[in-house]
């Protein structure tokens, strides 16, 4: 099961975004645009659909993938980070010079799991 988990500097990022925006949410389509770098939104501005997947909560915040993603990724542990520079994207993030990126580990598999 992939799980969802953030580095210091990206909750750190979160906080300041929250006490700007208040609650947030983040969806990762594998689109063009920087799509395949999680996009950070004011919670419920950016509507979910039918192919998108709940993958797992980051700092508290919902964190969405797209199905067709998720059927790629679903064996990896994400790690969500941030770096310097500014990404093509809507993100909240990209006013404060920063971008959200995800570095990934692939899932331990339980050998009962494997059978």
């Amino acid at each position: 099961m992939m799980k969802v988990t953030a580095t210091l500097s990206c909750k750190a990022l979160i906080d300041l975004l929250k006490s700007k925006h208040g609650e947030l949410m983040f969806h990762q389509s594998g689109g063009c645009c920087d799509g395949s770098s999680p996009m950070c939104y004011p919670l419920g501005e950016f509507v979910v659909g039918g192919q998108d997947v709940l993958v797992g909560k980051l700092a508290g915040c919902p964190f969405y993938m797209g199905k067709a993603q998720y059927q790629l990724w679903q064996h990896t542990d994400l790690i969500i980070d941030v770096v310097d520079g500014r990404g093509a994207s809507f993100s909240l993030e990209i006013p404060e010079g920063k971008r959200f990126i995800v570095r990934s580990e692939v899932c331990a598999i339980d050998d009962e799991t494997a059978k």
